[in-house]
């Protein structure tokens, strides 16, 4: 079973986190930050991944310190369950619909980090969440995990559906990639490494 597991101690976050791969979409996720906690459920669920996080943050000051370290963890922890590499799919590509909103994710697990945002949200908050925080998680998942990830919100009207958009389908693309594929010997590039 390909997975990894993460612990981040700082004077603002203390997480503990382990994400499987061939999982069966189990969670069990405390983060203090009950909008991230839904989108990682969903992310979660749609990607077939087995999550569980136990995270402690100053959210008494806001949600960003918990929320990018969370996305640090988890891109980690993708990270150290990928291993080699070998056999994998390595692109994902998933377009989901939620209501008025549709959105795209690419990805390339490529070894090479870089994120790309394209999309324009209607509002500053969902609840008590900055939608600015979407971006930073995105960012730091892309960093952390080493990979390309290319985030496009098409269209939509309402932030809440928009956003829950973005993370299907960011479970749907990385299951995408993360998927062996029997045809494929050693690592799927002409280099001979990822």
């Amino acid at each position: 079973m390909r997975s990894g597991t993460v612990k981040r101690t700082t004077n603002e976050t203390d997480i503990q986190l382990t994400f499987v791969i061939d999982g069966e979409g189990k969670t069990s996720l405390e983060t203090g930050v009950p909008f991230l906690t839904h989108m990682l459920d969903l992310f979660a669920k749609h990607g077939q991944f087995d999550l569980f996080i136990d995270a402690k943050g100053d959210i008494e000051i806001d949600d960003h310190h918990t929320t990018e370290d969370i996305g640090i963890c988890l891109g980690q922890a993708l990270r150290e369950a990928l291993g080699d590499k070998k056999g994998i799919k390595r692109y994902g590509n998933a377009f989901v619909p939620m209501d008025d909103a549709l959105a795209q994710v690419v990805i390339d697990l490529s070894n090479r980090p870089h994120f790309e945002f394209r999309g324009e949200f209607p509002s500053e908050k969902v609840g008590t969440f900055d939608v600015e925080l979407v971006h930073e998680f995105l960012w730091k998942l892309a960093l952390e995990a080493r990979m390309n990830l290319h985030v496009i919100v098409h269209y939509g009207r309402n932030t809440h559906h928009m956003i829950e958009a973005v993370f299907k389908a960011l479970g749907r693309a990385l299951d995408e990639a993360t998927m062996v594929d029997p045809r494929i010997k050693g690592v799927p590039s002409t280099k001979g490494m990822l």
